[in-house]
C-alpha cells in the first residue's frame, strides 16, 4: 500500500530545525461488526439514557464529569476542557539523546514513520547519525489536542518516531513477583535444545490474524448463499511435569521441521 501522510512538522533540538511529514506505520485492520436489528436488518443506533429514570437524554443535555469516588462526580465544562489542552504546534521537540537499549519495549505504544519535507541533506544526516551513535532521540510533540511522547531512532533508510507511553501507565518488571529459580539441569537442557530447534529468521507472514481471515471467509461464503464450515481449535492437554512436556513439546518440533523441509 501506499504510504501518505497524516501530518506536517519539524524536528527541533539545540537550534536545529528539520522538516519532517509522519506517516503512520501500522493500519488497524480488525473485523468490526456493526449492530442491526434482527426484524428488519437495519443498523441500530446508540442512545444516551438516564440510568435512573431510563429517559433519553438529548446529546446538548449531557455534560462530561469525571467520578472521584462513586456516585461524585466533578462536573467539567467545555471551555475548561480546552484550557486544560495543550497548545497546538508543528513542532517535534527532542530533548535529549539516550542509548538505544535504554528504551524497553514495555514503553512502545504505536510507531510512526518519518519522512523528509523540503530538507533531505539534513534529514540524511540526522539519519545517518543517529545509525552510527546508536542513540536514540526522546521527543515530545502536540497532535489533535493530545501531548505524545516517542523515541525518534533510525531504522533502516528512514527516521522511525514510536510514541511511548506516560510514565503514569508503565508497569515496570521489578514490580511483579520473583519468579522461581530452581531449575533443574535437565530442564534446563531440554528448554535450551527447544529454543534452539524453534530458532530461525524472522517471518512477517506467521503473523496473521486467522481470525479475521475466518470471519471475512465466512462473511464471503455467506453473501453467496454457500454453507462455511470454521475449525475448531483443539487445546493441547497438559503432559504433567516440566521435563515431560518439553519433550514432548521438542519431538513435535521437529516433526514440524521435518515435514516441512
Amino acid at each position: 500500500m501506499t504510504a501518505r501522510a497524516i501530518w506536517k512538522a519539524s524536528l527541533e533540538f539545540d537550534g536545529v530545525r528539520v522538516p519532517v511529514k509522519l506517516y503512520a506505520a501500522v493500519e488497524e485492520r480488525g473485523v468490526q461488526f456493526r449492530l442491526l436489528h434482527a426484524k428488519d436488518g437495519v443498523p441500530v443506533r446508540q442512545r444516551l439514557v438516564d440510568r435512573s429514570s431510563q429517559e433519553e437524554v438529548a446529546p446538548e443535555d449531557a455534560q462530561r464529569g469525571l467520578e472521584l469516588e462513586p456516585g461524585l462526580f466533578v462536573v467539567m465544562r467545555p471551555r475548561e476542557i480546552a484550557a486544560a489542552a495543550p497548545k497546538p504546534s508543528r513542532a517535534i521537540e527532542v530533548t535529549r539523546f539516550v542509548p538505544a537499549t535504554a528504551i524497553d519495549s514495555s514503553w512502545y505504544e504505536r510507531p510512526y514513520f518519518l519522512g523528509p519535507d523540503a530538507s533531505a541533506a539534513d534529514y540524511g544526516a540526522l539519519l545517518r547519525a543517529l545509525g552510527e551513535t546508536n542513540l536514540c532521540g526522546i521527543a515530545r510533540w502536540t497532535l489533535r489536542g493530545r501531548r505524545y511522547f516517542g523515541a525518534l531512532e533510525a531504522r533502516d533508510s528512514h527516521l522511525a518516531l514510536i510514541a511511548l507511553r506516560p510514565a503514569q501507565e508503565h508497569v515496570a518488571a521489578m514490580s511483579l513477583p520473583e519468579p522461581d529459580k530452581s531449575i533443574r539441569a535437565g530442564e534446563r537442557e531440554l528448554a535450551g535444545q527447544l529454543v534452539a530447534a524453534l530458532a530461525g529468521p524472522f517471518d512477517p507472514a506467521l503473523l496473521r490474524d486467522e481470525y479475521r481471515e475466518r470471519v471475512l471467509a465466512l462473511v464471503a461464503a455467506k453473501s453467496k448463499g454457500r454453507p462455511f464450515k470454521t475449525r475448531t481449535e483443539v487445546m493441547p492437554r497438559s503432559a504433567g511435569d516440566l521435563q515431560r512436556a518439553l519433550r514432548q513439546s521438542l519431538r513435535a518440533t521437529r516433526q514440524k521441521r521435518r515435514a516441512a523441509a
